[in-house]
């Protein structure tokens, strides 16, 4: 880790070395709330300070199947997941550089050609189902949390998900989520939540965990 700023008579901004970023980890399970945790958190500490990267950005591009064979893929498994990269992107910013993240059209299941521009940040949120069921993932982060919601809750907001943004039907949610969403959870969201510092019941509507996960990051970033 790198001395604090300083600036002395002689030295010129490139010899000046920069504090790596604070990385934060969100988790949880499916419809679990963790985008709102993490626009609580852009909110509060305030969105020019941080650069946020989902780890659902980065599955695997699938153009090259055909469309039936696409939709029978296991979305919920961590191999469906182009983590290589997002690890990549995440030490890049963590060493001040600017990354291209990968735009994911959900309704086709393939990447677009296009990139989102994700500026380096002095916090660096990270938010993903099954980030800390990867350990290349988790020796990343400084501070982990897992936003802990019932699977009724959970499935409701992934049905209505689903189908308003993503094109699905009902029935093709619900054999989804008793196929793949439902097991993956079970043998590897849920086992991951012992691995987080902190454990968010009711997710960004808890006010009480969210001032104190607001007030934790915004120490963090005063040591620095």
């Amino acid at each position: 880790m790198g001395a604090f700023p300083f600036i002395l008579s002689g030295y010129n901004e490139s010899m000046v070395k920069r504090l790596s970023p604070i990385v934060i980890g969100i988790a949880g399970g499916t419809g679990s709330g963790k985008t709102t945790v993490a626009n609580v958190i852009l909110d509060r500490v305030g969105a020019d300070k941080i650069a946020f990267l989902a780890h659902d950005a980065y599955y695997k591009d699938l153009d090259h199947l055909p469309r039936a064979q696409r939709d029978m893929i296991n979305f919920d498994h961590p191999d469906s997941l182009e983590t290589t990269l997002f690890v990549e992107h995440i030490k890049k910013l963590n060493q001040w550089q600017t990354v291209e993240v990968p735009i994911y059209d959900f309704t086709t299941h393939a990447r677009t050609e296009h990139t989102t521009r994700v500026e380096p940040r002095p916090v660096i949120l990270v938010e993903g189902i099954l980030i800390f069921a990867e350990p290349a993932l988790r020796k990343l982060f400084d501070v982990k949390i897992f936003v802990d919601t019932p699977a009724d809750i959970r499935f409701i907001r992934r049905l209505q998900r689903d189908i308003d943004e993503r094109s699905r039907t009902v029935e093709s949610v619900i054999v989804q989520y008793q196929t793949t969403v439902r097991p993956m959870h079970l043998e590897f969201v849920e086992p991951s939540k012992r691995y987080a510092d902190v454990i968010i019941p009711e997710g960004g509507f808890n006010t009480v965990a969210m001032d104190m996960v607001v007030a934790r990051t915004e120490e963090l970033l005063a040591q620095r």
